[in-house]
């Protein structure tokens, strides 16, 4: 069978000056050195989803008891290593699939970005609106990287000292202080801080999908042939 004539994808530029962006980059080189031969990125890329099933089904089990959290923890550690790993251990290898990698590593990162949250928005701590609000301006922000290392040839990873790994450090101490209080409180009633700490980070995500759109939009205009300014 032929195969279809798709064409090659283009080199793209990762952008990453998160405030752990070095250290990551360290254990994650040893990591890559020390993977036994079976582990493969497709399995890392798997574990990854993995990963945030297990927090999906902690949050949404913690109303039964907030000791289920601790899987949503343990998914947060399983997820970092299956996602941080995944492309780092092709690139490693020399065993790089650029268009296949970047297409199911995002597509998975879009299911991730929906388990977490939506389980988030089961559990009694975090409304389901306000949880998908977060999803939303995740996801805004996810479309603006795309379209970036397609027009610009850079994918940025990060946003000022912020990338994934910090916001994951930032819910394991979300869920740690769901643990240490073990019940919803509302200082404004059908809001709690919970909802209110969630809902204020998915509109900065939106704020800053706003700002990055123009600075970006920007940038292209300057840079365009024939442009009058």
């Amino acid at each position: 069978m032929l195969k279809p004539p798709f064409p090659a994808a283009a080199p793209i530029q990762r952008v990453q000056k998160n405030l752990l962006a070095v250290p990551e980059r360290r254990l994650l080189n040893w990591l890559c050195s020390v993977l036994p031969g079976w582990v493969t990125p497709d399995l890392l890329t798997a574990a990854g989803v993995l990963g945030a099933i297990m927090t999906f089904v902690g949050y949404a089990a913690s109303g039964f008891s907030v000791a289920w959290l601790w899987l949503a923890i343990v998914g947060y550690v399983v997820q970092w290593f299956g996602d941080s790993l995944d492309g780092s251990l092709a690139r490693f290898r020399r065993i790089e699939r650029p268009s296949y990698g970047y297409f199911i590593d995002h597509s998975c990162d879009g299911l991730v970005t929906l388990l977490i949250l939506g389980g988030m928005g089961c559990s009694p701590f975090v409304r389901i609106d306000v949880a998908m609000l977060t999803v939303t301006g995740y996801l805004l922000l996810s479309i603006h990287s795309y379209l970036a290392a397609r027009v610009m040839g850079e994918f940025k990873l990060s946003y000022g000292i912020g990338g994934p790994t910090e916001l994951r450090f930032v819910l394991i101490g979300l869920t740690l202080a769901m643990m240490a209080s073990g019940t919803r409180h509302e200082p404004i009633p059908g809001i709690s801080g919970y909802d209110m700490f969630v809902g204020g980070v998915g509109a900065l995500f939106v704020l800053i999908f706003i700002v990055q759109t123009l600075v970006t939009g920007r940038r292209l205009l300057e840079a365009e042939p024939g442009n009058p300014l």
